[in-house]
């Protein structure tokens, strides 16, 4: 691999293993997750195909594995077909976020970038929660098909659970912390290699450029 490949690389690669380790269940709240942000960013800031198979893949490795978990360890049947059309609509969800964030630019500003990772939090959480909504995978009795049914799927949620407007606010709170971070990072990155570029660079003295001085005694 050339060394430019592997400069470009190095970056997203880094960031995808982060991500990847946060996912540890318990390392963060209920629907706080870096995952909104990653996509977002993806889409912002990685090159071509990169934008799409990097974090679709990171995605689906850690779910593969977080689903083993809580078949194997928690007994969910996290591998049953509406579980996986669920899921499925997850994924669509993501693809969004990606190709929401293609519609910025890097040179865009902090604000707008802010506000783009946002907003793709926001419509991930309505997109997933109507999903939830209508394939009602674990068969919530208060998931009825009508619209207090919906409007129950993406305020309250169904018993036992914590209420899905918690989910909510940590998803616009990881949303947004997130892609802060992201976008945060990448704007000093950008500044500290334009001050670099900028810096004048020292230029060699000629030679022959200082004559020697004539020697004592000669006309």
């Amino acid at each position: 691999m050339l060394p430019g490949v592997k400069a470009n690389l190095a970056l997203p690669v880094a960031l995808m293993i982060v991500f990847a380790l946060s996912r540890v269940p318990g390392m963060l709240p209920e629907n706080f997750s870096a995952a909104y942000a990653i996509a977002f960013c993806a889409g912002v800031y990685f090159s071509g195909g990169m934008a799409w198979w990097l974090p679709l893949g990171t995605l689906l490795l850690t779910d593969l594995g977080l689903n083993c978990y809580y078949y194997f360890y928690l007994g969910y049947h996290v591998f049953d077909l509406p579980v996986l059309k669920y899921q499925l609509f997850n994924y669509a969800a993501y693809v969004f976020l990606i190709w929401f964030g293609r519609r910025h630019k890097p040179q865009s500003s902090f604000l707008s970038l802010l506000g783009g990772g946002i907003l793709g939090a926001l419509v991930f959480y309505l997109l997933t929660n109507t999903a939830s909504w209508f394939f009602n995978p674990f068969g919530n009795p208060e998931y009825t098909k009508d619209l207090l049914g919906w409007l129950t799927a993406l305020t309250k949620g169904t018993a036992g659970w914590p209420q899905t407007w918690e989910f909510f606010r940590n998803t616009l709170l990881s949303g947004g912390l997130f892609t802060g971070l992201f976008v945060g990072a990448m704007k000093l990155t950008e500044a500290a290699e334009s001050a670099r570029e900028k810096e004048p660079a020292e230029e060699p003295a000629e030679a022959g450029e200082e004559e020697a001085a004539p020697e004592e005694g000669k006309a």
